[in-house]
């Protein structure tokens, strides 16, 4: 939230060409089905607030959930005669506080706005809820199973620690128990040394890396059979708009990446189906992002 004072403070948002902001940042764990007034950071927002502040919000959909939401939070802000301002997507480019000289509503024009928008955002994440849903029971149905690998059992925990003892390395106990290497190095806590030295036969772990998937290919992936882990990448990707279009920004580790990558291979075309020059172009600009992983590898 800006003013023309020297108070100024910024809500789930960059503070990018704000001078000096107060951060208002909700807690994570708080659920995104909460009305926005009943969110404790926000209500203190509300309080700090003076007449003739602005509120800058990076992302509308951040604060809110539904047209609801948008008319409940633009009223309060009208109330107190506070002003928004939204950073980035659809909401970005209207003038929100538009209002009738005489009745002090909402400009009709900017309700129907507002009301068509928060729709079609409601409707996005419903999709995306649906994808998800569909994908998980896909791979329930190969078998996969979601969450942490199980404990080292009670009844095991001895043959896992005399093993140990004799030279069994922790990935070769993971790999006989089919346990996670973490459950094998909670068993054995009391028997590692203080600096432990990484197995030979482990790899190093990937770290997450993130690139900008263009919105052609993320769309034709929304739309794909997905594995669990490439779905949750997908689905918690960033939507950057780039003119008429957008890009997904999305972090992942490396192979994440190279399993989107073949999955819309279609995109190039296949036998007796013509590519769409749009789509192959976003595919190629795609591959020669992930390729430069490989080439940046050390």
């Amino acid at each position: 939230m800006t003013t023309d004072r020297v108070r100024s403070s910024v809500w789930k948002g960059p503070a990018t060409g704000i001078e000096d902001p107060v951060v208002f940042e909700e807690d994570p764990g708080t659920s995104c089905r909460l009305h926005p007034l009943q969110r404790p950071k926000f209500r203190e927002l509300l309080t700090y607030a003076r007449p003739g502040d602005t509120v800058h919000v990076s992302e509308m959909f951040r604060l809110v959930r539904g047209t609801g939401h948008v008319l409940d939070v633009l009223d309060v802000l009208h109330r107190d005669q506070v002003a928004l301002r939204i950073h980035d997507g659809a909401f970005s480019a209207m003038d929100l506080t538009a209002r009738h000289p005489r009745t002090g509503e909402l400009l009709s024009t900017v309700k129907f706005m507002v009301q068509t928008l928060a729709a079609a955002g409601e409707l996005q994440r419903d999709l995306q809820r649906e994808l998800t849903y569909d994908g998980l029971r896909a791979a329930e149905a190969k078998g996969s199973k979601g969450g942490r690998r199980p404990a080292v059992a009670a009844d095991r925990a001895g043959a896992v620690r005399t093993a140990y003892l004799e030279g069994r390395s922790i990935a070769a106990l993971a790999r006989k128990h089919d346990v996670s290497r973490g459950a094998i190095r909670t068993a054995v806590a009391d028997l590692l040394p203080n600096h432990t030295a990484i197995e030979e036969d482990a790899p190093a772990p990937e770290l997450p890396v993130t690139l900008d998937m263009p919105g052609k290919v993320a769309d034709f992936l929304r739309t794909t059979q997905l594995d669990p882990a490439e779905r949750a990448a997908l689905d918690q990707g960033m939507t950057v708009r780039r003119g008429q279009g957008y890009t997904l920004r999305v972090s992942a580790v490396p192979a994440v990446h190279r399993q989107l990558l073949d999955r819309c291979q279609p995109l190039d075309g296949a036998q007796g189906v013509p590519a769409v020059p749009a789509q192959r172009k976003a595919r190629r600009e795609y591959e020669n992002r992930v390729n430069a992983l490989a080439d940046d590898t050390p």
